[in-house]
């Protein structure tokens, strides 16, 4: 008769690797990577949406080969460098930033858009403490 008690029995008959969970069964951590988006997934539902989501990209496209027709290769390309340039500039992490001179250099500072009524999530008021909001971008904490 086996003197082994009934849970060394099961561990041996059934794989430990079928109850870890990097098995076919996992399940997915919410505190470590969020819920799941299948909208991300799917392809567009409507046949304009995927030419709204990328109108700025297309409108630039279009404005710089326009540009480079009229006026030659060097015009487009100082203006991406200067919006390059303007897209780097970063204020610290507890103000706000507004990107006004980037608006200036598309000619979007004369309008007023969805955006400008109801903020962009990402660039919601921020307000905490200073010192630990700039030490946590620079990774120091």
């Amino acid at each position: 008769m086996n003197t082994r008690g009934l849970g060394s029995q099961l561990k041996d008959s059934i794989p430990v690797t079928e109850l870890s969970p990097s098995g076919s069964f996992e399940s997915h951590d919410l505190f470590q990577k969020g819920f799941t988006c299948v909208k991300n997934e799917l392809l567009p539902s409507r046949p304009l949406e995927l030419s709204e989501k990328n109108f700025q990209l297309n409108q630039d496209k279009m404005n710089f080969s326009t540009l480079r027709n009229i006026q030659d290769l060097c015009a487009p390309l100082k203006l991406q460098m200067e919006l390059k340039a303007v897209q780097q500039v970063q204020h610290l992490p507890f103000l706000p930033n507004s990107n006004l001179s980037l608006d200036i250099l598309r000619g979007n500072d004369k309008t007023i858009g969805f955006e400008d009524i109801h903020n962009d999530p990402s660039q919601r008021e921020l307000m905490g403490e200073s010192h630990l909001m700039v030490e946590y971008k620079l990774s120091l904490l």
